[in-house]
Order: C-alpha cells, then structure tokens, then sequence
C-alpha cells in the first residue's frame, strides 16, 4: 500500500485529471477540495477539542434528597 503514492503515479494521475477537466476546472476543483478537507479538518478539531463556549457541567443539589440532622 505504500507504494500506492509514488511520484510517478501522482504525476499520471494528474495528467488523466488535466485530460478529463481541462485546464480551466482544476483550479476550481483544486479550491473546492481544499476548502472541503480544511471544514472537514475544522470539524474533527471541534469533536476531539472541547469548545472553550461550552461550560462544564454543573451539579444542583437535589432537593428530593433528605439530608441528616445536625
């Protein structure tokens, strides 16, 4: 699987890209890509990361509860 990326073939599949969209679309394509894997990146960001707008939780005292006497 490593062998998967080889320059050579990243150079030939930009090449069929050129072929099949022309010159024109691949820096639409390119933008939109990048734009897509930077919000994709962003969201996982968010998952991993608490945001720091979120407020921990709080505990409330519950008042079903009976306490003892003093």
């Amino acid at each position: 699987m490593g062998e998967l990326f080889q320059p050579m073939h990243l150079l030939i599949i930009l090449g069929i890209a050129f072929l099949v969209f022309g010159g024109r679309k691949l820096p639409e394509l390119g933008k939109g890509l990048g734009e897509g894997i930077k919000g994709f990146k962003d969201g996982i960001k968010g998952v991993m990361e608490p945001s720091a707008k979120e407020e921990p939780p709080t505990i409330k005292p519950d008042s079903t509860t009976p306490t003892a006497p003093k």
